[in-house]
């Protein structure tokens, strides 16, 4: 798709609020200089990102103190979970650096721009559900995303009391095929108070996010995990089974023995325009073994010959299911 051409008008327009939002940074900073320079903040600290609100962020400090804090305008894009060094102010602290990440998860928005969600997870925990409908090429795409950025994947059935004969084949062959190629499966359910207890196990001493289509639970598990939160919930749109999109920001939370959890906002979909063809094959981990075996060089796996994924789907070393999201995946690619 071509790029629609802006007017001179529009082009001024664009320039001018640049223009305000760069002066507005300036005074801001400045204001931040006078009280370094006046001594009117304390002295710095390592600190946590646990939740952003426009301009301004909660920092958590080393003593467990919890305070707003403006952002230096030289740092750009911090997120829930990132690791900053501040000084605490009455009664607004200041972010000077942010420290080195260990990982960044982002998500396209809705301009097709790579928006960070949260910094530093050790495990993304994505969250599937009988309703709305778990779709195995969502999974897949999640997956994706985690492997490309090193993330560990946990999947998660939630609301397992909403099991019946209607779904269980549908949903025990699906996670079947992703226990076999070796990634962990759990299941839960905050209304029959089931797999809580593992679950909270799982996610101690690490830092993880939940991720999924709305409407799966996420909030109520964060509410059944760590009582006194009160996440909002949002109830299952009865004309189209999605859920209603509840969290507004990414919230960091601790569990009482150890470990924090972070709740970000819910997503319909993950798209992974960002991603070329290689990167999609590599996050399919059960592919791993058979890249760079094939024939031809530039094999697009489909109807080539001596294919070692197609040859690996014919032995059955490669779920039929998974070449088929796949392909959906690259399909999306093309169209994105």
């Amino acid at each position: 798709m071509t790029k629609r051409k802006l007017s001179r008008q529009q082009r001024w327009r664009i320039e001018k609020v640049q223009a305000e939002r760069s002066d507005r940074a300036s005074k801001r900073d400045s204001k931040l200089d006078q009280a370094l320079s006046e001594g009117e903040l304390g002295a710095e600290q390592n600190g946590l990102i646990v939740s952003h609100f426009g301009q301004q962020v909660e920092v958590e400090g080393e003593g467990g103190l919890r305070q707003r804090c403006h952002v230096r305008a030289h740092i750009d894009g911090l997120v829930t979970g990132d690791s900053v060094t501040w000084r605490e102010g009455k009664p607004t602290g200041v972010v000077v650096a942010c420290n080195t990440r260990e990982s960044l998860l982002s998500r396209p928005d809705n301009h097709g721009k790579l928006k960070p969600v949260a910094a530093n997870i050790d495990h993304i925990v994505i969250v599937i559900a009988p309703e709305p409908r778990a779709h195995a090429n969502l999974i897949d795409r999640y997956l994706v995303a985690a492997e490309a950025i090193g993330i560990r994947p946990i999947l998660l059935l939630n609301k397992t009391d909403l099991i019946n004969d209607d779904n269980r084949e549908y949903l025990d062959s699906m996670l079947t095929r992703y226990q076999e190629i070796g990634y962990p499966v759990t299941r839960a359910s905050t209304a029959a108070e089931h797999g809580l207890d593992e679950l909270k196990q799982t996610l101690c001493g690490h830092i993880s996010v939940f991720v999924g289509q709305s409407g799966v639970g996420k909030s109520s598990l964060v509410n059944s995990l760590l009582p006194g939160t009160d996440t909002r919930i949002g109830a299952l749109s009865e004309a189209t089974a999605k859920g209603k999109h509840t969290t507004t920001t990414a919230r960091l939370f601790h569990f009482p023995d150890g470990g924090s959890l972070i709740d970000s906002p819910g997503i319909r979909e993950f798209a992974l325009w960002n991603m070329d063809r290689e990167k999609v094959l590599a996050g399919f981990i059960e592919f791993r073994p058979f890249l760079g075996m094939c024939r031809f060089r530039d094999c697009k796996h489909e109807h080539e010959p001596r294919c070692a994924l197609l040859d690996a789907e014919a032995e059955n070393k490669i779920r039929p299911e998974r070449m088929a999201s796949y392909r959906q995946i690259i399909q999306s690619l093309n169209e994105e």
